[in-house]
């Protein structure tokens, strides 16, 4: 049975954390969000979010407790985890780009399994949670679809906002403009389907490249068709993958502001 929480103003504890990671061989810091009417006997749900330096400017204190005001989601633990070097540490594990982007992406997925999740389970004093997600915005969308297809055991939803799903083995060419896409790939090429839901979000003023020239932006292109991929792995719409395309869009804090009270209420909702 989840808490019933009826206060008109729901506070949102937030506190900073850091470890000195050997797998990144630097200190990652962050900040825990939880909600004050929670405590160590309630179940809760986790959420890792990258990019975790902007939460603060995005104000994710407030979106959470209006949310909860509403009584749409169940308790929550939000862990924001500030990047490093965004260009080698998010991306596909172990396939960096054709610019050699993404390096250390393995590492930042093992820094997360073996070392940021062991710290969570230790100083909330639980050996586990509800439900693990991930999500991010942007490369920290690709990575947090790398995290949950590569860790699919422990986590159970992702959350792309905006995803450059664009990452690339080579350089895209006019005859064959879509071909060496890597999360594509990947998707394609699995044995197997992950137990995993999806969610997906796209702004219609993310950018103005349209590389294929088929009259849609590549953001919204590389989302949909990632997508499309999944529904030929078996995952069913609606019930497993949500698509969420945002009039106006654009690929900034203010846009994926807007629209995480929708991400929050699919993931937890009561």
């Amino acid at each position: 049975m989840f808490l019933d929480y009826t206060k008109t103003d729901v506070r949102i504890r937030v506190e900073k954390w850091a470890i000195s990671s050997v797998y990144l061989n630097r200190e990652v810091t962050g900040e825990m969000y939880l909600p004050a009417f929670s405590n160590t006997t309630d179940r809760l749900h986790l959420l890792l979010l990258n990019d975790g330096q902007d939460l603060t400017t995005m104000q994710f204190d407030q979106i959470l407790s209006r949310v909860y005001q509403k009584k749409n989601i169940q308790p929550v633990l939000t862990i924001g985890i500030s990047a490093g070097n965004r260009l080698q540490e998010y991306g596909i594990s172990g396939q960096p780009d054709f610019k050699g982007r993404g390096s250390a992406a393995y590492n930042y997925r093992q820094f997360i399994v073996q070392e940021l999740l062991p710290f969570i389970h230790a100083q909330t004093k639980r050996s586990d949670f509800t439900s693990y997600t991930v999500a991010g915005f942007s490369l920290g969308a690709l990575s947090a679809l790398d995290i949950a297809w590569h860790e699919a055991a422990i986590f159970t939803r992702i959350g792309a906002f905006s995803g450059s799903f664009w990452w690339r083995s080579k350089d895209y060419t006019e005859i064959q403009p879509d071909k060496y896409r890597i999360a594509h790939k990947i998707i394609k090429k699995a044995n197997t389907k992950p137990n995993l839901k999806f969610w997906f979000q796209a702004g219609t003023q993310d950018e103005k490249s349209d590389r294929n020239n088929n009259g849609i932006i590549d953001s919204i292109d590389d989302t949909t068709s990632l997508i499309a991929e999944l529904y030929r792995k078996g995952y069913e719409k609606n019930k497993e993958v949500k698509y969420v395309e945002l009039l106006g869009g654009r690929h900034d804090l203010a846009t994926w502001s807007k629209i995480m009270p929708d991400f929050l209420c699919w993931a937890f909702q009561n």
